[in-house]
Order: structure tokens, then sequence, then C-alpha cells
């Protein structure tokens, strides 16, 4: 296997069918003394969770899905 100019390299299929790495697959590399680990991302760490985490249950103004949904559609 060899990098790239651009520092990419083809994960070969064999290994993404054992790991589930389809393609939109967040993965992360991980370094361990002299060896680099190539892995599936934890969910904890996707872009993004903290933010909804930290917003979930800060709403102000309550509304019923039905509500919402009325305001949502253009009739």
């Amino acid at each position: 296997m060899r990098l790239t100019a651009k520092g990419q390299v083809a994960i070969p299929a064999h290994i993404r069918r054992k790991m589930g790495f389809l393609p939109g697959t967040e993965i992360e590399f991980v370094m361990s003394g002299t060896d680099v680990i190539l892995r599936q991302r934890r969910s904890g760490s996707v872009p993004g969770r903290k933010l909804v985490s930290a917003m979930r249950a800060r709403a102000t103004v309550k509304m019923s899905t039905d509500q919402i949904m009325r305001l949502t559609r253009a009739d």
C-alpha cells in the first residue's frame, strides 16, 4: 500500500467489510507509540453531538407537534 501525494491511502475492501466501514463512516487515527491505529470514531466524539446535547430541552416556547407542523408547511 502506498501513500498518495495528498496523504491518502485506500483501505482494502476486505478490511472495510470486516470493520463495517461504509461510505460516510467517521473514522479516526490514534497514535500508539510508533504505530498508528485506524478505528471507527466513538459516538461521543462525533462532531455536533455535544452541541445537540447542550441544546436539548432548552426551548422556551411550548408547542405541540401539530403546531410545529402547521408552521413548517406552506398551505
